[in-house]
């Protein structure tokens, strides 16, 4: 097939919905099929057989799009919609394959062209935009209506969870297939055990978080909790973000007493993840708001550490009181459950060899590409099969 595949977002960068995409496409590129894939300016080329990458036209201002809703990204897109509209009338594609928000530009496009489109469901479009915007709550009715619509025509949908999967059944989506994210240890990375411990200088319990530093990834939370845990040699390292948050983040740390103890590394290559892994005797997931499952911790989960995240729905659907350490998102209970593993060796080793075995038979390529595999077969065959009564009624 030839597909139309609409990424709104930088392309490429490493954090979460890029990655996701990368890896679809080395799916689609596999199965032999065709993709032309719109995505904005910022970000660097991937080579693959069949592929194309076009980039939405925009100026200088168009650099640093953060994750998740931004006035930037509504003007990006602004500009996507007729750029991806015109490709598709003249691209002769087979397909629209529409990631998070392009979903309501192929749903638009497919009216006026009758060109079906698959739903990659990454996050809740009407959800996350209330929950970064507030002000936006009483468009909540008419966000979900449209989300819902987008849903209900698409050929099929695939969610990156099991919450955004029972959103769409409910939109009464035609097909729904959970594609999982992976994790994404690089296991034939060379380093020293035990360098970066002694670079950070970390003599007691090590905790480790590795993201962005937006505030639904719960980082107020962590430094909160990390300063009313009574583990005065413990270290907390930080691994991600943009330069301005992670000023405004340790400005928070130094008021909370935490200036020696808290290390922010900045952004750190996704080839570097299992080093810093290694290094970390707790890895820690705090988020506290959305339904997704943060990528990361399908990586915390196969480097066979400890885990340490919020019992919120966003973490539970994938992982269990076997493998992880789960507590109520308040300062008290993390505090708690950072003292209760910093002095529980024997814990900390059950749980991440729980989690290990889960991640390699669960969240694996193998898995992943299975499933995305089995879902692209599917639709195949029902645009060939659609096509057949039409190519049966012109026949002489």
């Amino acid at each position: 097939m030839k597909i139309l595949l609409l990424a709104p977002h930088p392309f490429y960068q490493e954090r979460g919905t890029p990655i996701a995409v990368d890896l679809l496409l080395r799916v689609l590129s596999g199965l032999g099929h065709t993709v032309d894939l719109l995505a904005y300016p910022e970000g660097q080329d991937r080579v693959y057989p069949g592929l194309r990458i076009l980039r939405v036209a925009a100026g200088r201002w168009a650099r640093g799009v953060p994750p998740g809703p931004s006035w930037k990204k509504l003007a990006l897109d602004a500009r996507m919609l007729p750029q991806a509209l015109k490709m598709a009338r003249t691209g002769n594609y087979d397909l629209i394959h529409a990631v998070e928000e392009a979903t309501l530009m192929a749903c638009h496009i497919r009216r006026r062209t009758g060109l079906p489109y698959v739903y990659d469901m990454d996050s809740s479009i009407a959800r996350q935009l209330v929950e970064k915007y507030p002000l936006l709550r009483p468009a909540l009715t008419p966000l979900a209506r449209a989300e819902a619509r987008a849903l209900h025509d698409a050929l099929g949908v695939v969610a990156v969870c099991d919450d955004l999967a029972e959103i769409a059944r409910a939109a009464g989506a035609r097909r729904v297939d959970v594609l999982r994210d992976i994790a994404l240890l690089d296991r034939g990375a060379a380093f020293e055990p035990g360098a970066l411990r002694r670079e950070w200088n970390a003599p007691g319990t090590l905790f480790l978080y590795v993201g962005n530093l937006e505030r639904y990834q719960g980082i107020d939370l962590l430094l909160q909790s990390f300063a009313r845990a009574r583990l005065p040699e413990a270290r907390l390292a930080i691994a991600g973000g943009a330069a301005p948050k992670i000023a405004a983040y340790r400005d928070q740390a130094g008021r909370l007493g935490l200036a020696q103890r808290v290390l922010f590394l900045g952004h750190q290559p996704v080839t570097r993840l299992a080093e810093l892994c290694d290094a970390a005797d707790v890895l820690v997931s705090p988020r506290i708001q959305g339904g997704n499952t943060p990528m990361k911790v399908y990586s915390y989960m196969a480097s066979g550490k400890a885990l340490l995240a919020t019992a919120l729905p966003t973490h539970t659907q994938v992982l269990t009181p076997e493998t992880a350490c789960l507590v109520t998102p308040t300062p008290e209970a993390m505090a708690e459950a950072m003292e209760r593993l910093a002095g529980d060796p024997a814990l900390r080793e059950r749980l991440g060899a729980a989690a290990r075995a889960e991640a390699g038979m669960r969240y694996s390529w193998t898995a992943y590409r299975a499933t995305a595999e089995t879902f692209y077969r599917w639709i195949e065959r029902e645009i060939v099969g659609a096509r057949q009564p039409a190519a049966e009624a012109h026949a002489p």
